[in-house]
């Protein structure tokens, strides 16, 4: 399909303010009770400004919460906190390693999970280990987190990430299939850059996973990037279905057992978002962009 300059501009002034024609997802095969849990979080990734300017826009917006990484320093933690309880919004927290030295990233990765669960939130959502390590130790990282989750009782799930432990749909399946109680955060956008598809010959493993997750990035990714330019075009119309087609499947599983999930719209800045080439400057509204996601999900999983 052609377009010329003109529908061009138009269309981008569009997509910038948000106002974009929603799409035609597929029908709901099953129905969602008004007793079901949702809760919807905000990421300050890409956000400029502190934390009482973030929330402020968070809950104006309509998100329930925030999932952020807890801040190392005590008066960045003190801000967090005073900001969260001014505008009533529940949390959600990150956690990781980064070392690529095994024991210095199983400290760095035991700190962090003790001080996000000591703060007691929602669950710790973990960048755990790395693609290289092997079974063995990122293992050690799985069994450390269980055991925090057991003592602390915060829930405690391990995101598909790529260069993580989870980095690909084959790798998942072995660590769940050994370690049947880790739970999951869902970001299965990095599983379509991994493996350069939109999965349906790895449909065993994302099955599988499915079945695994208390929390999901609701990003939506394509065969050769983590994320789209903007869900909200049509040429991305065929990626946001499949995830949709993933996401109607956790809710589903999570309404027959009656339990809760939490989502947070990730989608990122640049150079996550794509840019206009010599300007560094996005090509969509970030805020948009997440709004839009927290809306559809809305729309589509919590009761009228």
């Amino acid at each position: 399909m052609k377009i010329n300059r003109r529908d061009f501009l138009e269309t981008s002034a569009l997509a910038s303010s948000g106002i974009l024609l929603e799409q035609a997802l597929p029908m709901l095969t099953f129905p969602v009770p008004a007793n079901f849990s949702l809760t919807i979080l905000a990421t300050n990734w890409g956000f400029v400004g502190n934390y009482d300017e973030f929330c402020a826009k968070a809950k104006a917006s309509g998100y329930d919460g925030i999932e952020v990484w807890l801040p190392k320093e005590e008066e960045q933690q003190k801000a967090l906190f005073k900001a969260l309880e001014k505008h009533k919004l529940k949390f959600g927290l990150l956690a990781g390693g980064n070392s690529s030295n095994f024991e210095e990233h199983f400290l760095q990765f035991k700190q962090a999970l003790e001080a996000a669960v000591a703060v007691k939130p929602l669950f710790v959502n973990c960048h755990s280990g790395k693609d290289y390590f092997t079974f063995k130790q990122n293992k050690e990282l799985i069994d450390l987190s269980l055991s925090l989750s057991e003592k602390s009782r915060v829930p405690i799930s391990h995101e598909t990430h790529r260069a993580r432990i989870l980095f690909a749909a084959h790798i998942t399946r072995m660590f769940i299939t050994e370690i049947p109680q880790m739970r999951l955060t869902l970001d299965i956008s990095h599983w379509c850059n991994v493996h350069s598809s939109l999965l349906a010959d790895q449909k065993e493993s994302v099955d599988l996973a499915l079945t695994r997750v208390d929390h999901i990035h609701s990003r939506v990714g394509h065969e050769n990037a983590p994320q789209v330019s903007d869900p909200r075009a049509p040429e991305w119309q065929r990626a946001v279905e499949a995830h949709f087609e993933w996401w109607d499947k956790v809710v589903e599983y999570k309404v027959k057992a009656n339990q809760p999930l939490t989502m947070t719209t990730e989608f990122g800045p640049p150079s996550y978002m794509p840019t206009l080439p010599f300007t560094h400057q996005p090509v969509t509204d970030l805020w948009g962009v997440n709004v839009h996601m927290m809306e559809l999900w809305r729309k589509r999983y919590q009761a009228k």
